[in-house]
């Protein structure tokens, strides 16, 4: 190893944490992961037990110490990273008093709606509000109750005991911080979306009352503020004790798993972009500016790097998508069938689809299986095949999701590229599916762009929150961390299959437009 200190590093994902000794350098030294359940509810709830959290993480860090890879003693930071945009309700006593509302939790949406309602409205908000919101924050409370503002809202309104006794709302990854350490704080980047800050001057975000008093919550329900790079504390020792660790160890404030991901592909340049390809996906760089575009959800918001935006986007499904097929028409426990899921049943998917012509035969899939957030925020929008015929095969169906999800991703392209007014040169491919190389050649071809495919994709958020506590405690500077990712591959555009994609690209922003109405209708 190039250094003898190493950070624990906690990525909080929806389907459960990883852990991950990282060295002070960016070397992965170990990783482990633990499932927790994912609690859908009616009426478009997600929720997650924190209790079940702290299971699954204590068990991974006892996994990796058990390894006796490198001695405790050198072992000198945790730094927590993983779901934005969910709230944890804690009471006085600091323990949960219901299960975490998580970022697919759309059961706010009518409270999102009357705090951001006006006389005269504009793309569904009122202007007076509208107005101080995006000059203050850079953005408003979405229309899909998704945001952590809503959550809280939900709460008030539905479980008026609940809020009665919360004592502070958490983000998950701020939740992680106050168990490990006992003190209450969220940093500038993760208390974004509940559009309470004044995010003007980056050196010092704090919250608005004129907001505060707009959305109706009490400011002493609200953890204080911090840096990502600030020292939260160190371990309680009870805690320290329970994992296994010296209560030396300093806490680091860190980021969301979308900001500790941009550190993580190394693209901490400005306009240098990524797509994420997990659960859910982005496509996001930083810019040295504040602005917002409204009308595709996205905006530039403070980043985990000191003094610095974020341009933040999100789309709804990527990866879920590619886990829905297999496990809901492929491999279904539902009696029907006696074939059980493989093992290697990614590597199967992307050999089937590899011989499937690129456009499937102009099968188009529409991935909207949970609403959309960008470039449209429409909790109504539903997803499925679309042109299937008699010679429609699995295959087809296969590749079509790896195709859906691409034409998303350009059809948020081309308004991040109106953002940052300039075409991105090329895009770093992260996360899960950056491990497939036909998904990352199929975003080439459909976006036209040059994708680099990161080294270990897996452990990019974990490796970001590692690099972030290696600059708060000295080891590093940003500067730094690009020298530290390495690039496996590149897949350049294949101009063969330039026309058929563009033909889909204008059917699939077409099949949004002509049937809007009826999700709508259907869904809303």
């Amino acid at each position: 190893m190039k250094a003898t200190k190493f950070i624990l590093a906690i990525d909080l994902g929806t389907s459960g944490p990883k852990v991950v000794l990282i060295s002070t350098e960016g070397d992965i030294v170990a990783q482990t992961y633990a499932h927790t359940e994912l609690i859908l509810l009616p009426g478009g709830g997600a929720e997650q037990d924190p209790k079940d959290w702290w299971r699954a993480i204590k068990a991974c860090v006892h996994e990796l110490l058990a390894q006796k890879l490198v001695p405790v003693d050198e072992i000198v930071a945790i730094s927590c990273t993983g779901q934005w945009s969910g709230t944890v309700a804690v009471g006085q006593d600091g323990l949960p008093l219901t299960n975490a509302i998580i970022w697919l939790d759309a059961r706010g949406e009518p409270y999102a709606r009357q705090i951001t309602d006006g006389l005269i409205n504009i793309a569904g908000y009122g202007l007076d509000k509208l107005l101080t919101w995006i000059r203050l924050t850079g953005g408003i409370p979405t229309l899909s109750g998704k945001d952590s503002i809503a959550h809280i809202l939900y709460l008030k309104h539905q479980h008026p005991d609940i809020y009665a006794q919360t004592h502070k709302f958490l983000e998950p990854k701020d939740y992680l911080n106050f168990w490990l350490t006992g003190r209450y704080v969220a940093t500038y980047d993760s208390i974004t979306l509940h559009w309470l800050t004044d995010n003007r001057d980056l050196a010092k975000v704090d919250y608005s009352a004129r907001l505060l008093q707009m959305a109706t919550i009490e400011r002493e329900k609200l953890p204080d503020l911090i840096r990502a790079v600030d020292v939260v504390g160190t371990l309680r020792p009870s805690v320290a004790a329970e994992l296994g660790l010296n209560a030396s160890v300093q806490v680091i404030g860190s980021s969301p798993d979308m900001h500790t991901a941009a550190v993580g592909s190394g693209a901490v340049g400005d306009y240098e972009a990524h797509i994420y390809l997990g659960t859910s996906s982005w496509l996001i760089c930083h810019v040295p500016f504040k602005k917002t575009d409204l009308f595709h959800n996205m905006g530039s918001m403070p980043s985990a790097i000191p003094d610095r935006y974020l341009l933040v986007n999100e789309q709804e499904s990527a990866g879920s998508c590619i886990n829905y097929l297999i496990d809901n028409l492929l491999y279904p426990a539902d009696g029907l069938g006696a074939v059980e899921r493989p093992v290697d049943v990614y590597d199967r998917l992307n050999v089937v689809a590899a011989a499937v012509p690129a456009g499937s035969d102009n099968l188009i899939f529409l991935p909207w299986l949970y609403g959309e957030r960008s470039p449209i925020d429409d909790s109504t929008v539903r997803g499925g095949f679309f042109n299937q015929s008699l010679q429609t095969t699995r295959a087809h169906m296969v590749r079509a999701v790896f195709e859906g999800v691409a034409y998303n991703t350009r059809w948020l392209l081309q308004y991040v590229e109106k953002f940052i007014k300039r075409p991105l040169q090329s895009i770093r491919v992260i996360g899960g599916g950056a491990q497939s190389d036909l998904w990352c050649q199929i975003m080439a071809d459909v976006l036209d762009r040059p994708m680099l495919q990161i080294d270990n994709p897996l452990q990019v958020n974990t490796r970001g929150a590692a690099f972030i506590a290696a600059v708060a405690l000295g080891y590093l500077s940003f500067a730094d961390v690009n020298s530290r990712v390495k690039v496996t591959q590149t897949y350049h555009p294949n101009p063969e299959n330039r026309q058929i994609y563009d033909k889909l690209f204008r059917e699939f922003d077409n099949l949004y437009k002509n049937n809007r109405g009826s999700f709508a209708r259907l869904n809303g």
